[in-house]
Formats: C-alpha cells, structure tokens, sequence
C-alpha cells in the first residue's frame, strides 16, 4: 500500500483503534501510541518487506521490534489490520487472559510479537542480535526497532548503540520517537540529553531525520533514504519528530496523555475528529 490517501485512512482508523482500547479499560498509554501511528503505519504498510505468515524465526523477510512496548495500542492495531490476527481481538485488550497484554509478551503466541517489551532500553539489544543473525544466516533483508527519546535515558541502549557501530551492523535501522515527553514532563526537563544526532554520530552511526514525523509523504521519503544507507558499514539511525497525542488536538502539546485514558465525553470528542474510514472492531 503506498497510496498516500489510503496510508492516511489506514491511519486515522488506528488513532479509533488506540482511543476505543484505552477507553475500554480506563488502562494504557494514548499520547505515544497516536504520535507514531503515522510511522507504524507506513513501516507496515509501504517501508517492510514482509511475507505472508508469522513465525519467529522471521528468515527472509524485514523485521520489526518495538522497544517502547507501553505504546502497545499502536502496535496491536496496526499489526491487527495489517493481517497478523483478527481485527475484533483488539476488544480485548488489558482484559484478564488476554493476548494483547498493556505490555506486549511472547508466551501467548500473539501474531507480529517477537519479543516482550515494556522493560525500557532492552529492544535495540535485540533488535542488534536479530540484525547479526541475518548476517550469519545470509538474509540479506533488514531489521527496524523504535525507541522512546526518554527511554534512551536508560543506559544499556548506549552500549547497543556502541557495540552496534563497532561491529559494523548495518543492516539496522533504529528509529527514536523524538515527542521531547515523557510520563514525568518534558525530556529537557527530567534528563535533557542534549544533541542526540551529534551523540550518535559520535559512536559512529549514520543519522538521519524525519522534521516531520506525522506526514505520511515524509515518513516514505525518510525511511527510503533510511534503506538506501544501509549496507555502508554503519547502523543507521531516524531521529523521527512526532507530537505526542498527534490528531486529537485536546491531547497534542503534553506530557499528560502519556498514560491516562480519556473520559466518555473526552472519547466522542477524540473520535469526531476522526472519522471513520475502514470500520471500528
């Protein structure tokens, strides 16, 4: 799917998706999950190269992994309408026995999930180990992985980020979701972290960024370069810029959706400034 209308629809039923979840329960996180619906949305639907199926082992096909695992609603709805489990499942979200957990889990068998997150700063760990096994497996396709900005305050991602430059793995493109919001407040003013793409560059990654990380059209435009740097003998790294709780304008320029639910009043507000495009679950 690269019809920019279509990626738009696609995407204005995801924000439903994540508004309708988290209302449901009273439970999840609404402000991330609706700043990187566009990006999800293109990953999956345009930037991928995916087979049909799922299976862990994930050979000859690109790879995604979500380090972030409190935006799960975006997640699960993306990955429901892309194909990977029934779009009605996504009623049961945060419910008990569940297979779409607040946090994303592997024990459960869920299609689309390769590794439990939620735990900050282990996804581009792994997303590095799966990146060196399709060196050694000759698969020449790519793995993804989105990190928080916040979460990058964690400090093992640093040694992801070292260790991943130093032994050239450049079949990987780590993507940050710069909102500059964290549950706390702002980035700046919890841990500012300064320039992250002079930080980057620093350990030897080639950077790139995405000025505007809710357009569709720039999303494509970014990741394809991102594609194109790969293969150079450095990881690449997006510096994606999103505004948390992006389409619902009482939810945009704050850290306070970061993990709240919206009231029933709050919802049919949310939800009349998206209308309905491919059918609510």
């Amino acid at each position: 799917m690269s019809n920019i209308k279509q990626l738009q629809d696609f995407t204005t039923q995801v924000r439903r998706d994540i508004l309708r979840m988290v209302h449901a329960v009273n439970s999840g996180h609404p402000g991330g999950s609706l700043g990187c619906a566009e990006f999800l949305v293109t990953l999956y639907q345009d930037t991928m190269q995916r087979k049909e199926g799922f299976d862990m082992n994930g050979r000859e096909e690109d790879l995604f992994f979500l380090s972030n695992g409190h935006i799960s609603p975006v997640f699960y709805s993306v990955l429901a309408r892309s194909g990977y489990f029934e779009v009605s499942e996504l009623a049961t979200f945060r419910k008990l026995n569940t297979r779409l957990q607040g946090h994303p889990t592997t024990h459960e068998g869920l299609e689309g999930i390769r590794m439990a997150s939620g735990s900050l700063g282990q996804g581009l760990s792994v997303a590095i180990g799966a990146a060196q096994a399709k060196k050694l497996n000759n698969d020449n396709h790519l793995v993804y992985v989105l990190t928080g900005d916040g979460e990058l305050q964690e400090g093992q991602n640093w040694e992801a980020i070292m260790y991943a430059s130093a032994k050239n793995v450049d079949n990987l493109i780590a993507t940050v979701d710069l909102n500059g919001q964290q549950i706390d407040g702002s980035t700046k003013d919890v841990l500012n972290m300064g320039n992250l793409k002079a930080k980057f560059e620093a350990f030897d990654w080639d950077v790139l960024e995405i000025t505007e990380g809710n357009n569709i059209e720039s999303i494509i435009a970014g990741m394809n370069e991102a594609k194109a740097r790969t293969g150079k003998g450095k990881p690449v790294c997006v510096l994606l810029h999103t505004e948390m709780g992006n389409g619902v304008d009482f939810m945009m320029h704050t850290h306070a959706w970061h993990g709240k639910a919206p009231s029933d009043e709050q919802l049919a507000n949310a939800l009349s400034q998206n209308a309905e495009t491919l059918g609510d679950y």
